[in-house]
């Protein structure tokens, strides 16, 4: 089985946010969407979108045909091989426009008894979720540095925002949440067969 390793950045945040996950070259886009939503410690909440150049692929809805493809009819591989790119966008949450560059930075051979996904590297926190966007979360971090902020007793009363370290990521966590996606996508063993011989 063919792996890729793949360096998912959070665009326009400081401190940064980085992920680099190995996962299955096969792997369609709506589980790279959940591996995603993992690594990087968003709760999968709102809607997303896979982006290379013109095309995206997300949830599809009957209701606008212009919209995004349906994520669970591609995949990583194909989007390499199809599409001849290394690099595409992944947006998550339309209102707060998280913004994300994914770049596959090489192909592997899975080793023998690992499990995939699996958590490489992990650089920061991610922002919490419905913070405004990374416009909401500067004014967020501003807010947490100095407690005469304007903002400051809005996000205490939504948060405890003195226990949020943006340096750091739960990678414990993350690779928990990976590890029960590998096993639930694990390939099934055949089973046996009771015909007599």
């Amino acid at each position: 089985m063919k792996i890729a390793r793949l360096k998912i950045t959070l665009d326009d945040v400081k401190p940064k946010v980085l992920r680099r996950v190995d996962v299955p070259f096969a792997l369609r886009l709506d589980r790279l969407h959940l591996v995603i939503q993992a690594a990087m410690g968003w709760t999968n909440s709102h809607l997303y979108e896979f982006r290379l150049g013109d095309t995206g692929w997300g949830v599809p809805d009957r209701d606008f045909p212009d919209g995004p493809l349906d994520a669970r009819k591609a995949s990583l591989a194909m989007l390499m091989t199809e599409c001849g790119t290394k690099k595409f966008g992944y947006t998550y949450d339309f209102g707060d426009c998280w913004e994300h560059t994914i770049s596959i930075e090489k192909i592997l051979e899975a080793e023998p008894e690992q499990e995939y996904p699996r958590l490489i590297d992990a650089e920061g926190n991610c922002p919490p979720e419905d913070v405004g966007g990374f416009p909401g979360y500067e004014d967020f971090l501003a807010a947490k540095a100095d407690p005469g902020h304007e903002r400051r007793e809005e996000f205490e009363d939504w948060m405890d925002i003195d226990a949020f370290d943006p340096k750091t990521a739960d990678t414990a966590f993350i690779k928990l949440a990976l590890k029960a996606y590998a096993k639930k996508w694990a390939p099934k063993p055949k089973a046996k067969s009771t015909r007599p011989g």
